[in-house]
């Protein structure tokens, strides 16, 4: 799959990432399509290097697990990093 199946990927698995995790993000709607290309990408190289799990098709449902996995990993680091202090 190409660098352009990867980015279509990454939106659409950002967009379902944060279906799963409802909430208010400290972001906007780019950033968590931002967050969804590069979760495609963790994913994909979590799935090849971790699970030496090789990469699929676009519509293959292995690749879209290891596409959405990795944005939720990225979108809850997120929210752990960009989340507001509490005054003490």
């Amino acid at each position: 799959m190409g660098i352009l199946g990867w980015i279509v990927l990454g939106l659409v698995a950002g967009a379902i990432a944060k279906m799963l995790m409802p909430g208010k993000d400290p972001g906007g709607c780019i950033i968590t399509m931002l967050i969804g290309v590069a979760g495609a990408f963790l994913g994909g190289w979590i799935g090849r290097s971790v699970f030496d799990v090789g990469l699929g098709t676009f519509f293959d449902a292995r690749t879209w697990g290891l596409a959405i996995g990795g944005s939720l990993i990225l979108l809850v680091a997120y929210r752990l990093l960009a989340r507001p202090r509490e005054p003490r």
